[in-house]
């Protein structure tokens, strides 16, 4: 699956033309930023964009089989936006990183439409070895500041990775990733809120569990109470189903 997704989106970025790749990033920007009051802003507050035209031609060139030509372009690029993308990367339409400082993405990522990238993102990989190494962003993901997403694994589509989180592992579609270790936080169904600002907390979750259990064991072996343990069981059994899934 992995495969066939790297080869439609492969084959998609090179059908599209360039110029019209670079003109859907900007209008993406006018159509989604609540934080653009002017056409004008574009041209000097967006480094992130700017990275997103740096990679582009940059890509563009590298397709043609050059090599040092490109690698050059994303220096520059790397050196006015603090953005470093790979010129061999593939990377899909209406891709906007947000603020941008410190974001990389490594040589063999893919990423998909309309992904949102906040700053201090690492697409990155974790062995030496050639071939495939870097992660695979499938459409519609949104990945928070500072989150570090390693190695090559797939994060599904319409997915979500909170801020600095640490993601080695696939993550599903329409699911939320959080912690160091990144967690996995199933959705139920596709309709389910994921709003950027409201992710799970598992710690706090498995230390309430924990905190319920003993209060409930000490009622009852002052109580001899069997009858309330059994009250309270079901409630605790929820806690730690939900704390598992996550693992």
């Amino acid at each position: 699956m992995d495969i066939l997704y790297g080869y439609m989106l492969t084959k998609r970025t090179y059908n599209l033309n360039l110029f019209s790749m670079i003109k859907e990033d900007f209008l993406n920007v006018k159509r989604n930023d609540p934080a653009l009051h002017s056409t004008f802003e574009l041209f000097f507050n967006y480094p992130g964009l700017w990275a997103m035209f740096f990679y582009r031609i940059s890509n563009a060139i590298y397709k043609k089989g050059l090599r040092f030509i490109p690698r050059f372009i994303s220096a520059i690029g790397q050196f006015l936006t603090t953005v470093d993308i790979h010129p061999a990367a593939t990377i899909g339409c209406r891709v906007f990183i947000d603020h941008g400082v410190g974001v990389v993405i490594g040589e063999t990522a893919e990423i998909g439409d309309d992904v949102l990238i906040y700053q201090q993102v690492t697409l990155g990989g974790v062995s030496t070895s050639h071939g495939k190494r870097h992660p695979t962003v499938e459409n519609n993901v949104v990945i928070g500041a500072g989150a570090k997403i390693l190695g090559n694994i797939t994060l599904g589509a319409y997915s979500k990775v909170g801020a600095n989180s640490v993601v080695v592992k696939d993550l599903p579609s329409y699911a939320t990733a959080v912690g160091i270790p990144a967690r996995i936080i199933k959705c139920e169904n596709k309709t389910c809120d994921l709003r950027h600002d409201k992710l799970p907390d598992v710690n706090k979750e498995i230390f309430q569990y924990l905190i319920k259990r003993l209060a409930v064991l000490e009622e009852t072996v002052k109580t001899g109470d069997v009858a309330l343990m059994e009250k309270e069981d079901h409630e605790l059994t929820e806690i730690y189903s939900t704390f598992i899934k996550s693992m």
